[in-house]
């Protein structure tokens, strides 16, 4: 399938077909109410047993296993549209060779810099997707500033983050904003950071 092609598909509504990526091997798609319930079992706090009102305890939540593509993405226009059409063929290209949805790699570029190369955090994060330089350099990305190799360690760090969480999206994004160290201190659940909450939610809510 031409490239020009499937990206069109992935970024299109698709009524009774598969999921573009099952010839890349990806098991199937994790629809847009999956990635809600999930988030919202995530952060739901049980409620107090009469036995211990003060009890905060979190609920047990369910893993997602062995799932690497997720939901399409939304349609955005304007601006944004423009600057994502310029690395539609990057995206695709570096989530083929490392074997990430590219929807996944669209929806943490929309939310870590809507698309501008240029973009740099307080903290130091550079570019299209927000690398800090001692990750770029963990894979291997010499020119941060450049959109090609951005692309390439911030795909190759979501690979890492997919591996090491079993495929669990809220838990790779968690890790993603706040390193898979704070997820594993807080035992593989998304840490009680407000802004990791916020960004998990404001992600998958990008992806439909």
């Amino acid at each position: 399938m031409a490239a020009v092609s499937l990206a069109v598909l992935l970024i299109s509504p698709v009524f009774g077909m598969e999921h573009p990526l099952q010839e890349l091997g990806f098991e199937r798609s994790l629809n847009q109410w999956e990635l809600r319930r999930i988030w919202q079992q995530q952060t739901k706090v049980a409620k107090p047993s009469p036995g211990n009102p003060q009890e905060t305890a979190k609920r047990p939540v369910p893993q997602i296993r062995r799932i690497s593509a997720v939901a399409l993405l939304k349609t955005i226009s304007g601006s944004m549209k423009t600057r994502r059409d310029r690395y539609v063929a990057i995206i695709l290209s570096e989530a083929k060779r490392q074997r990430v949805d590219p929807n996944l790699v669209h929806a943490v570029i929309q939310a870590e810099s809507a698309y501008r190369p240029n973009a740099k955090s307080p903290a130091g994060a550079c570019g299209l997707m927000q690398l800090m330089p001692a990750t770029a350099r963990r894979f291997g990305v010499r020119d941060i500033w450049d959109p090609k190799q951005n692309i390439g360690g911030g795909v190759a760090y979501l690979r890492f983050l997919l591996d090491r969480f079993a495929g669990d999206i809220p838990l790779v994004l968690a890790a993603y904003n706040a390193g898979e160290g704070a997820v594993a201190k807080h035992g593989n659940k998304i840490p009680p950071y407000r802004e990791t909450r916020e960004y998990v939610s404001r992600v998958i809510a990008a992806m439909g």
